[in-house]
């Protein structure tokens, strides 16, 4: 038998008693074992004072065995260790604290007693040891500050902040329970009423009321965190801070206004005046910052901007005014701010319910339009001279090119719309590129002052354009501007000519085409298509495959020999103007010359002939350069050139101060004989010698590109002259072939790498 001595300890044992109980029946030799269970609890408390060590109980064996006692487990040679022992007389021993948030809840030890005389056990005990836990551990909050930010328009019964705490002593006893408090609020306004609502572990802070940064922008609240232990209450505080951002629950109001109120006529861009406005909330926030609009302004001729440092309304003028349309403009102006305005006032506080509001949140239905300040303004416009104004601004006149100088095109009219400043005006001629017209500077009317071509090249689309201009007699003057749009109409005054006249065409048993293309200036129905006619020689050698179109076949029949042939072809328009054009057609043998479509001028030296026909063309250009320039006189002057450019015909003009130029357009003196055909030497000569008549050619057009040499007396005739030498003429440099001047003979050769080194280095 097993026996504890019950009594009141600081420790309290759970026994779980295994007792084997051993008889022996002599007569039997058998061996009866008995087990016996005995279970009580006792309990310990956490951190006793001591002093240690003390006796905790002692274990008494009913036996006539002598017996030695062991304990292990927890508290003995397991962590915790080296807390209980055990003597030789049962004594179990408490050698130091123990910790219920640290230490296991519940020790668990093995007790044996064994027989000395068998040294073997005579008792076995399982033993759990329960620590009872003490108040010893105050709430902690999970921070020691918490910190929000939140909005004035925060609406009451909202969740503000949450708070969290937590007690390491045991929660299913009152040492590890505790409740949240508020315990006081800095600072106390009359607006805002602060609680707390708490749930387990957590503590949900709301408010009552209307927040007002204006009132308080910053709350500071302590909160308490108490438990519920039954010897002793253990709490910790936190500090909740609330702070408050403003919003628009202030509107802006206006105190005042500067500047000069009025603007001069057809000025833009320019500051007339400035707004002041108050606001109390905060300044530089969206709720400060003013926000303005303007009523009244239809034609949207002003704006008001706000000035980011004093808050003022800038309102400008953007569109000219005219003060012969109005001389005042009245406006009403408004001002709200940058976000929507709101506004929370308290209309009765009910004790353990939300309070009663009257409140306009942002963003509302409610509108709140009629709570915005407004003020009107009369903005006065001032006179000024007006420029003149012409009617209409644009003309649109349709003309026929090639009209006589002179010829009247339209008057144009211009009004003055100032009703204190009138004034007379002079009508002026602007922009005109080409020097086309003329205009009246007193009545505006316009005419002609040279030939209009339509084919100009400072025409765009048919259309010439030119600037008027109105000048008043104002101080200062001004000037009004109008456009003149002269629409062309084309008139048949240029004949078609070969795009290009030379061609080439392969020598073949059968006949052989290529195509030659023509072009007019003019549109139709005076250009294309075209009418083709070969003249001449031709039978049975060319024809025309077909002779009606804008491009047409020229086919060559298996007579026509090798070599250069010259064929003159007649080119009509639609309505019959023509021109007849030398076309030299180089016919080759392609097996023997791959490239049939190569240099026209023939490899062998060009002979003296072509050399003396080439100075000759050059002095006759130099002695017939006065004739270059329009005829003023209207004497009408002998053709000097045959169309196929190899010929020079007599001329005996030689009359003084005679101011003209060869006017050259389609023309030609159509020749009877039949089309030359040249050896390759006679066909580099005339080829050469077109070259020069080209050049000269090039020279007859009389625009602002070309210098205009006037008339002037060196000396009369059969007088002698003190200095010989004339003045110098200025020919455009166009280059030459100059795999022509490689192909001359050998004396021109030399003379051309003197004079044009730069085209024999090529």
């Amino acid at each position: 038998m097993i026996c504890f001595n019950m009594r009141t300890l600081p420790v309290s044992f759970l026994l779980l008693l295994s007792v084997w109980s051993v008889c022996e029946w002599a007569d039997s030799r058998k061996i009866r074992q008995k087990r016996a269970w005995i279970i009580d609890s006792f309990s310990i408390e956490e951190e006793h004072p001591g002093p240690f060590p003390y006796i905790l109980d002692k274990v008494s064996i009913d036996t006539f065995y002598l017996l030695n006692f062991k304990l292990q487990g927890q508290g003995v040679d397991e962590k915790p260790k080296n807390i209980l022992s055990i003597k030789d007389t049962g004594e179990i021993i408490v050698h130091g604290k123990v910790d219920y948030e640290k230490d296991p809840k519940v020790l668990f030890l093995n007790f044996e007693a064994i027989n000395i005389s068998t040294n073997k056990p005579n008792t076995r005990l399982g033993l759990d040891i329960k620590i009872l836990d003490i108040n010893d551990n105050a709430p902690e909050f999970q921070k020691s500050v918490y910190e929000v930010t939140v909005d004035e328009s925060h609406a009451q019964g909202k969740d503000v902040l949450i708070v969290q705490a937590g007690d390491k002593d045991d929660s299913e006893t009152n040492n590890g329970t505790f409740s949240f408090t508020i315990k006081y609020v800095i600072p106390k306004t009359d607006n805002v009423e602060l609680y707390i609502q708490q749930k387990n572990q957590t503590g949900t802070i709301y408010f009552k009321g209307c927040l007002d940064s204006e009132k308080a922008q910053k709350y500071t609240v302590l909160v308490e965190a108490k438990d519920k232990g039954e010897k002793i209450q253990l709490s910790s505080t936190s500090t909740v801070i609330i702070n408050i951002s403003d919003n628009n629950n202030n509107l802006p109001e206006f105190f005042g206004k500067t500047g000069p109120g009025r603007v001069k006529e057809r000025e833009a861009g320019v500051e007339v005046l400035r707004l002041q406005v108050t606001d109390r909330d905060v300044r530089g926030s969206k709720a400060w910052k003013a926000k303005y609009i303007i009523y009244g302004d239809t034609k949207e001729i002003f704006k008001i901007e706000t000035d980011p440092v004093t808050n003022e309304g800038i309102l400008t003028v953007v569109k000219p005014m005219d003060y012969e349309e109005q001389t005042y403009q009245n406006l009403s102006i408004s001002v709200q701010n940058e976000i929507p305005y709101y506004s929370c006032k308290i209309q009765r506080k009910v004790p353990n319910a939300a309070w009663e509001l009257d409140q306009i949140a942002p963003n509302s239905d409610k509108s709140v339009t009629h709570l915005y300040n407004s003020i009107p303004v009369t903005i006065y416009v001032e006179d000024v001279n007006d420029p003149p104004v012409f009617i209409p601004p644009v003309k649109h006149i349709p003309v026929t090119e090639n009209i006589d100088v002179g010829t009247s095109l339209t008057t144009f009219t211009a009004k003055d719309m100032d009703g204190s400043y009138a004034n007379t005006f002079t009508f002026i001629k602007g922009e005109d590129i080409d020097g086309w017209i003329t205009v009246d500077a007193k009545t505006g009317h316009v005419s002609t002052a040279k030939i209009l071509d339509r084919e100009s090249p400072f025409v765009l689309d048919d259309t010439y354009t030119v600037k008027l201009y109105a000048v008043d007699e104002g101080v200062p003057p001004m000037t009004g501007t109008g456009t003149l749009v002269i629409h062309l109409i084309d008139q048949n005054d240029n004949v078609p000519i070969l795009e290009v006249n030379t061609v080439s065409i392969c020598q073949h048993k059968e006949p052989t085409m290529v195509n030659i293309t023509a072009v007019d200036l003019d549109f139709p129905p005076y250009g294309s298509p075209f009418y083709y006619e070969l003249l001449g020689d031709v039978k049975d050698k060319w024809r025309l495959e077909p002779d009606h179109g804008t491009t047409v076949g020229l086919v060559k029949e298996d007579k026509v020999s090798s070599g250069h042939h010259v064929l003159q072809i007649k080119i009509s328009d639609q309505q019959g103007l023509y021109s007849i054009q030398n076309l030299t057609v180089k016919v080759c043998d392609c097996s023997l010359t791959p490239n049939c479509h190569g240099k026209m001028v023939s490899n062998a030296l060009m002979g003296s002939v072509a050399i003396w026909l080439l100075v000759l063309s050059v002095l006759t250009a130099m002695c017939f350069m006065s004739l270059l320039i329009t005829c003023k006189t209207g004497k009408k002057m002998s053709p000097m050139f045959e169309e196929s450019y190899s010929n020079l015909m007599k001329s005996n003009t030689e009359s003084p101060g005679t101011d003209c130029s060869v006017i050259y357009k389609g023309q030609q003196a159509v020749s009877q004989d039949p089309p030359p055909v040249y050896s390759d030497q006679q066909f580099s000569d005339q080829q050469f010698s077109q070259s020069i008549y080209k050049k000269l050619l090039a020279l007859q057009t009389c625009d602002d590109q070309h210098v205009i040499y006037k008339p002037h007396c060196y000396a009369d005739e059969g007088q002698p002259m003190d200095n010989g030498e004339l003045d110098a003429i200025s020919i455009p440099e166009d280059d030459f072939q100059s795999e022509m001047l490689r192909n001359l003979d050998s004396k021109f050769s030399k003379l051309a790498t003197i004079s044009r080194p730069d085209l024999m280095r090529r």
